[in-house]
């Protein structure tokens, strides 16, 4: 039996390698909504800037660090890199389920720094 939790990663996983409209079809709700600041609040506006996200970097790769469920919430912590030679980003995405499908998704990203004070790192 899936959990939330797989269906969370593995939205992220079509996501990141071009599959965005699979994604969608496959786990977001009827009502979907999203919290992403760079893009209009329909659905449609955020598929369309993933897509367009993996034309520009078909090399794009998502290695997941953490999923965590409770209830109809599930985070996703993770470290995406564009092209193989950046340090990337570390990622987490939060999304609210309504049944088995998603009906929200928040997402925030830190950029990892080329000098970190810190020795344990981001991930």
């Amino acid at each position: 039996m899936s959990t939330r939790k797989d269906a969370a990663v593995s939205f992220l996983q079509l996501v990141a390698s071009g599959r965005v409209r699979e994604a969608f079809d496959k786990y977001a709700g009827s009502r979907f909504r999203h919290h992403n600041a760079f893009f209009d609040a329909a659905p449609e506006s955020l598929m369309h800037g993933m897509e367009e996200n993996a034309r520009q970097f078909p090399q794009k790769h998502l290695d997941v660090k953490h999923a965590l469920e409770d209830g109809d919430m599930v985070a996703v912590h993770s470290h995406v890199r564009h092209t193989p030679d950046e340090r990337g980003y570390g990622l987490v995405h939060i999304f609210r389920f309504d049944g088995d499908r998603v009906a929200e998704l928040w997402d925030l990203a830190q950029e990892v720094p080329a000098n970190s004070p810190n020795g344990n790192g981001m991930f």
